[in-house]
């Protein structure tokens, strides 16, 4: 007995010093990452700070950075945002829905399921090809805000059906059965039971993908290839240029004063997403609120 016990502390003792030692390498993992991110954003500040005012903001595109501004960039982002999240959420949410709650559990689902598993890896800058034969091409909707739109869409579908799911698959069977048990239809428990108590989770994968697309220069460069645009998106059919590429552009100037503007314009990126994801967030918490009451 006593040799038993003495086993069990020595293991007991190696577990915990085991414990302890991938504590340690996790938080430092984590500390590395925020102390990157900490050095990159004052770096941006710094630099970016003295340039950004509100004339960065409502000026058009000039060669020279005195009178240079984004603000064809960043309307162009926010129709693209809009349209991306008009296009993506209720195609991406139907999906998730029916592989969870309607799809028989078959080979036909099982390769569905896998491919788009897949498609969430694949390079952004594929699915801007794929969206220049695709829609500018073949659908001939050329190089516009709607293409763009659409190209985009297909960048963050598999981020948000799989959010969805995992969030759809984390309420409990027990909700269903009480509904079934009262009388609803399959679609009532969809609609009235298992999307509201989803939904914060859905919301997550939302902003998780929009988050995405904001920041995704490749695809656009494909799609809209206008990095010098001096007019404003009016409709979906206008052509159009966004905030990344416009830093780009920037950034690919040697002149100092282009690389303080692009430092401008990363601080208003990063706004623009803070906003965005801020609003989704008060959503989400709302709704978790209520689903707790």
């Amino acid at each position: 007995m006593a040799q038993k016990y003495a086993v069990f502390k020595r293991r007991k003792e190696a577990r915990k010093l085991l414990g302890s030692a991938v504590y340690v390498v996790f938080l430092v993992a984590v500390l590395v990452s925020v102390m990157g991110l900490a050095v990159l954003l004052i770096d941006i500040i710094t630099g970016g700070l003295p340039w950004f005012s509100w004339s960065l903001i409502t000026n058009y595109p000039s060669r020279h950075p005195e009178q240079a501004g984004l603000w064809p960039a960043l309307i162009g982002t926010l129709w693209l945002m809009g349209l991306t999240a008009a296009f993506s959420v209720p195609v991406g949410v139907g999906a998730a829905i029916y592989l969870e709650e309607y799809a028989a559990k078959n080979r036909l689902t099982a390769l569905i399921e896998v491919n788009i598993a897949n498609l969430a890896g694949v390079p952004s800058v594929v699915y801007g090809l794929l969206g220049a034969a695709l829609f500018v091409q073949w659908m001939a909707l050329e190089r516009s805000v709607l293409a763009g739109a659409l190209t985009m869409s297909l960048l963050i579908l598999p981020i948000v059906i799989l959010a969805s799911r995992e969030a759809i698959r984390a309420v409990p069977r027990a909700y269903r059965e009480a509904a079934f048990a009262l009388g609803a239809t399959e679609w009532q428990v969809v609609s009235g039971v298992v999307l509201p108590s989803a939904l914060p989770g859905i919301l997550t994968g939302v902003i998780l993908g929009m988050s995405r697309a904001i920041g995704e220069a490749a695809p656009m460069l494909v799609i809209s290839g206008l990095l010098f645009v001096t007019f404003i998106p009016t409709s979906p059919m206008d052509k159009f240029t966004v905030l990344p590429l416009q830093i780009f552009n920037w950034v690919s100037r040697p002149q100092d004063e282009f690389q303080g503007l692009a430092a401008g314009g990363i601080m208003l990126l990063l706004a623009v997403l803070l906003s965005m994801n801020a609003i989704a967030v008060y959503v989400r918490n709302r709704r978790q609120v209520k689903s707790d009451e």
